[in-house]
């Protein structure tokens, strides 16, 4: 019987803080788990992120060789191909959980910002084209900082926003997932790695987690 999403996450958190203690198991590298796992894979998480080099979710989580299915793009950013990869990470390779992971000082949100602001800078098209949908993010966090904040949206300050269009994406974007999620097959997380600290902090949970946010309404179209 497979592990609960709540299990999965419990474990994956205590391996962070093994991570941040400095005293990392490292479990599962060798060479006797590279010919275990060479006919098939069956990890217990998936986890979609950016593709910023100081971060390796292997590394921060403190797990082995075909524990985690990743997915990973510039700003995390819900697309068709990360769809897909997600589906068939839930359902051909039955894993319990998802984590979505946002991150200090992420590059595609300080492009979007920029970009935001009229300042096109030194950023391809590819690149402006890709960040623009985080522009409703961006808009919220305006808004509610308004009153209290004149100075220059920073890229931490948009983060969580950005997260939680991440998961709605997600969630609006797949019926398969939201499906998983609502029988209890599948649970969902959205986390903020920091830098620093190297931790790993939950900031929504959805599905059978102990904690169910409920539905995350789709963001605004960009």
């Amino acid at each position: 019987m497979s592990p609960s999403p709540e299990i999965i996450w419990t474990k994956l958190q205590d391996g962070n803080r093994r991570f941040t203690s400095g005293e990392p198991a490292h479990p599962s590298q060798g060479a006797d788990r590279r010919a275990d796992i060479a006919a098939a894979q069956t990890p217990r998480a998936a986890l979609f992120g950016c593709s910023d080099s100081r971060i390796s979710a292997e590394i921060i989580f403190d797990v082995g060789l075909g524990e985690l299915f990743v997915v990973r793009n510039a700003g995390h950013i819900v697309s068709d191909s990360v769809l897909a990869s997600l589906e068939y990470a839930a359902e051909v390779l039955d894993v319990g959980l998802i984590v979505i992971l946002a991150h200090d000082d992420c590059g595609a949100l300080h492009a979007a910002i920029e970009l935001d602001s009229g300042d096109a800078g030194h950023y391809p098209p590819k690149v402006a084209e890709l960040v623009s949908q985080l522009q409703p993010a961006i808009e919220r966090t305006r808004l509610s900082l308004a009153e209290t904040d004149n100075q220059a949206l920073t890229a931490d300050q948009v983060a969580s926003e950005h997260l939680k269009d991440t998961m709605s994406r997600l969630l609006a974007g797949s019926e398969l997932l939201g499906q998983k999620i609502a029988d209890g097959k599948l649970g969902l997380v959205g986390a903020r790695y920091r830098l620093v600290e190297g931790l790993v902090q939950p900031e929504v949970l959805v599905g059978a987690l102990g904690q169910d946010d409920g539905p995350l309404a789709p963001p605004p179209a960009p």
